[in-house]
């Protein structure tokens, strides 16, 4: 597994991993469904893309299609990524003598939520599994004191690259992942600043790359950033926005705005129609348009962005917030896409429950991370500390882009962070112990979080278990929060 040659004599975390890797092929087999993946496997069998879904996992998917049809191909590369990552991780902490980190890097690849989700046929997993195996990589050099050689950066770089096109907000991910695990520039300061200069760039390019190497016509998605804002913004102001007093009435009568996702907003039955006029502006236009409803209305937005980034790291919510249990079935289809069989079900019955207690909450993750960043930040460099600072880096800024850059609450958005943020622990959590300051400060905002977010799961209603009652029938508490 890419580690080389006489680098350790015990190899059992490569043993191990591979058994997994089995393991959970063998689990979720053929892979899971879920109604994105049935919507790109229909650009797969049909040879029309476009970018609704980022086209790089369709377009790799119909080159390896011809191996066996359905899920199948993507779950063994995703899978692979996820297991190849993890396993050089820990071997490369094994060869180090470092056996309670080695179990727990090994133990994160077990737990359910994250493990149930990898089985899943996804562009959040496959970005997760390209990121954890090019960090695995990196790893399986630094850690053992030796650079990584020219071709194992290429591979790197290949790995970032499709991590970066698979998803439409991924560039928040790998730009500050790849800078900060690059020898050059030295300097955290530097590094920030180069990912604040590059992330614009690639964001400014991936439209270009879809379109024009990839072939995949415009859908529209581009749009739906600005209308959920402009809509939020609007049922939060009497007047002066960009939304007509007829619009916000109908829009506030059906609660077309819910900080949970925008769909509503899309749906063609419910509240498409109030947003039909301001969807046929040109991109650009919409822009500016939100820009100067923004700056004539910064109260409002900043309340509608502050509900979203509430709902989605799931921190003030109801119980059994919807979007985060793994799926155990396909989502039905024609495409003959099936699902696992029994233990598979019986497995995401357990990420269930377990996506339901603190360490499922995205929120508890970034407080964990924030803390393990400012610890290490403060701590001399070393390949371990440097390692989980990247990690960190990563999800973090990933994390904090939801803030201004996101429209939807599903768990998986963050599947992503929560690996890299928990293997950073396993990688670092050493060096909180010698900042006592620093641990206790860090310890009680956390406790306040589990604190918050136990309180409010056990007195708001829970909100609508279904697609469709989240998209039209709106909860008290859920209408409650969308309007702030």
């Amino acid at each position: 597994m890419i580690a080389a040659r006489g680098l350790g004599r015990d190899r059992w975390p490569l043993a191990v991993a591979a058994a997994g890797f089995a393991t959970s092929v063998a689990l979720f087999w053929p892979g899971v469904a879920m109604y994105d993946t049935v919507a790109q496997y229909a650009q797969v069998t049909s040879g029309r893309y476009d970018d609704w879904h980022p086209p790089a996992m369709a377009r790799l998917w119909a080159l390896i299609a011809p191996l066996r049809p359905g899920a199948a191909p993507m779950l063994l590369l995703q899978l692979g990524g996820y297991w190849l990552g993890i396993g050089l991780i820990a071997d490369a902490l094994a060869s180090r003598g470092m056996l309670g980190r080695t179990l727990g890097v090994l133990g994160i690849a077990l737990m359910p939520p994250l493990l149930g989700w990898q089985g899943v046929v996804l562009k959040d997993c496959q970005m997760a599994a390209a990121l954890i195996a090019a960090v695995g990589l990196v790893a399986g050099w630094r850690l053992r004191g030796r650079p990584v050689p020219r071709w194992g950066w290429a591979v790197i770089g290949g790995l970032v690259v499709y991590a970066t096109l698979v998803r439409a907000n991924a560039v928040f991910a790998t730009v500050p992942l790849i800078v900060a695990l690059l020898p050059w520039p030295t300097g955290w300061v530097r590094k920030a600043a180069l990912s604040l200069v590059a992330m614009p760039v690639v964001i400014a390019l991936s439209p270009v790359i879809g379109h024009q190497l990839f072939g995949a016509a415009p859908s529209g998605v581009e749009r739906t950033q600005a209308l959920f804002d402009l809509a939020g913004i609007a049922v939060r102001v009497p007047g002066d926005t960009a939304v007509t007093p007829a619009e916000r009435a109908v829009l506030i009568e059906r609660h077309c705005v819910t900080p949970f996702f925008w769909d509503p907003l899309g749906d063609e039955t419910h509240c498409g129609p109030v947003m039909a006029r301001l969807r046929a502006l040109p991109v650009g236009a919409l822009y500016i348009t939100l820009a100067a409803t923004v700056v004539r209305h910064p109260v409002a937005y900043g309340e509608h962005r502050l509900a979203h980034l509430n709902s989605t790291e799931r921190w003030l919510v109801p119980r059994r917030w919807p979007g985060a249990a793994p799926p155990a079935v396909s989502e039905p289809n024609a495409a003959g896409l099936a699902s696992p069989g029994q233990a598979a079900a019986a497995w995401q019955a357990v990420a269930a429950a377990l996506i339901e207690l603190p360490i499922g909450w995205p929120v508890l993750w970034v407080a964990i991370g924030a803390l393990l960043a400012v610890s290490l930040a403060r701590s001399a460099s070393s390949p371990r500390r440097d390692l989980a600072l990247a990690l960190l880096a990563s999800a973090l800024t990933l994390e904090a882009s939801f803030a201004l850059l996101s429209i939807a609450s599903d768990w998986r958005y963050h599947l992503w962070s929560i690996v890299a943020i928990a293997t950073a622990t396993a990688l670092g959590v050493d060096r909180m112990r010698r900042r006592a300051a620093i641990l206790s400060g860090g310890l009680i905002a956390i406790a306040i979080v589990i604190a918050t977010g136990a309180i409010a799961r056990l007195t708001m209603p829970v909100s609508p278990q279904s697609y469709q009652g989240m998209l039209g029938a709106v909860s008290t508490a859920t209408a409650a929060i969308s309007r702030g």
